[in-house]
């Protein structure tokens, strides 16, 4: 498939131009199976769930709607954005996306997973909040991907960089009053992922057991 220019990059894929309406999100080195997103995407769309529209999925190219705005991350260091709105809009993003039935379990429990939703998966368009990269979508219980989100941002803060500050108090907004949205299961989950997981570097793996603590610590009691 052709492309244009070369408009952002990730830890595991490319974005670039198509035209004015939209982009292709191509996985690095033949990853991913776009059309399996694609359909998730599709689903979540349909139930009113912010999510970019897509047009062509094709091994690990996937043809999606082009959004205007930076993702919250951009727009912390750009100051449009505090860590409390936040950790406010991730928590009530995960609630949103666990409210849409699953796509293919009929199990009342199980629910559509994001299993990467941080600040920079999440854009701040025009028409609001919408989350981007579902290359990690599963279906299962809501409390791993409350957990990772948690993990995710606790790595961050224990990690020493200038936005652990950031991460923290986003952190400690997401956790505030849905402390019961976690579990011993998915903390323990969340955890062996991202120690598994072969984009994580050996400092990122070792800053886990911090990140836990963090975690509980900040938990509501």
């Amino acid at each position: 498939m052709r492309t244009g220019r070369l408009l952002g990059s990730g830890r595991s894929a490319d974005v670039y131009e198509m035209d004015e309406a939209w982009v292709l999100r191509r996985m690095r080195g033949g990853r991913g199976d776009a059309a399996a997103e694609a359909a998730v995407m599709q689903h979540l769309r349909s139930h009113g769930y912010p999510v970019p529209g897509v047009r062509a999925a094709t091994g690990g190219d996937l043809v999606m709607e082009r959004l205007s705005g930076p993702t919250m991350l951009e727009a912390f260091g750009q100051g449009l954005l505090s860590a409390q709105e936040a950790g406010l809009t991730l928590a009530r993003l995960l609630r949103k996306l666990h409210a849409v039935p699953a796509r293919l379990s009929a199990e009342s429990a199980v629910r559509v997973l994001h299993l990467d939703l941080h600040p920079g998966n999440v854009m701040l368009t025009p028409d609001g909040p919408k989350v981007i990269d579902w290359s990690n979508t599963e279906e299962g219980a809501p409390a791993l991907d409350w957990a990772m989100s948690a993990v995710i941002l606790a790595q961050v803060a224990v990690g020493g960089e200038a936005i652990g500050a950031v991460a923290e108090e986003t952190l400690e907004a997401l956790l505030d009053g849905n402390g019961d949205q976690l579990s011993e299961a998915g903390l323990a989950e969340a955890g062996r992922r991202r120690a598994a997981d072969p984009m994580m570097s050996a400092r990122e793996v070792e800053l886990l057991g911090e990140a836990d603590a963090l975690i509980r610590e900040l938990l509501p009691r």
